[in-house]
């Protein structure tokens, strides 16, 4: 069991689950910690970027537009990273239905790497989808850590993320292995090979998933061996209309 130093949620008077409060703060630590290829303070300073793209006046003004690439002007960022770093986070959060490779490739042209990008998203989507929760139990957001360390990125790549598939190198579907055996057992949906080029984005959203969704074994069975207040139907419901609304691919 981890302590709690985060998500206290005996103070509502909601009733929630127990393990989604623990994966919250495992996530928390981890985001406070130096990652692949961002300090911890850039990885505190990405979470936070997150949050902004929502009252940015730049991305509102993006996505109600026919073609958001001829809105020009300067994101309303809260934070010291890098412009393109800003611009991408702030895509992801706002009008990610339109990333296009030839978005992911400009960022790389701008001076976003291919792997960094990777974490980038990794960690604005686990993020959000935390915060998220938040919203739709009427809780405040949580304060977001302090870097618990000063370390440099690992700056590790796998060797066999490879091109082809998506907008981003990633594993093979049957490329869990070596250092990446943890990952996925035998062969893995593309969704699950996304974040895969910084296989700890994928440790990382997986952990979270599992508690606020399904592990990726249950949703692979198709079955419901775990506790919840909802049936399997009655989450895949909720997943696929949230999915709709989103504008997700899958």
């Amino acid at each position: 069991m981890v302590s709690d130093t985060f998500f206290d949620y005996a103070a509502h008077d909601i009733k929630i689950r127990s393990d989604l409060a623990e994966c919250f703060n495992i996530y928390w630590r981890q985001l406070s910690a130096a990652g692949t290829w961002f300090t911890a303070s850039e990885r505190i300073a990405i979470a936070a970027e997150s949050r902004a793209a929502f009252d940015c006046a730049l991305c509102l003004r993006r996505k109600n537009a026919l073609s958001p690439s001829s809105i020009t002007g300067t994101h309303t960022a809260v934070t010291d990273l890098p412009p393109v770093m800003v611009e991408a986070i702030h895509k992801v959060i706002t009008d990610q239905a339109r990333i296009t490779e030839s978005y992911v490739t400009e960022l790389r042209e701008s001076g976003l790497s291919e792997a960094a990008y990777v974490e980038l998203v990794g960690i604005t989507v686990t993020v959000f989808s935390i915060d998220e929760f938040h919203r739709a139990m009427g809780l405040p957001l949580e304060a977001l850590p302090e870097p618990s360390d000063t370390l440099s990125p690992s700056m590790y790549s796998p060797p066999q993320a490879t091109h082809g598939t998506g907008f981003v190198a990633m594993l093979p579907s049957d490329g869990a292995v070596g250092h990446e055996g943890d990952l996925w057992i035998n062969r893995t949906a593309n969704v699950h090979r996304a974040l895969s080029l910084v296989p700890n984005a994928v440790r990382e959203w997986v952990a979270v998933m599992k508690s606020q969704y399904m592990s990726m074994t249950d949703i692979a069975t198709m079955q419901q061996e775990f506790d919840r207040s909802l049936s399997r139907a009655q989450m895949e419901i909720v997943a696929a209309r949230v999915s709709s609304y989103n504008d997700c691919f899958y």
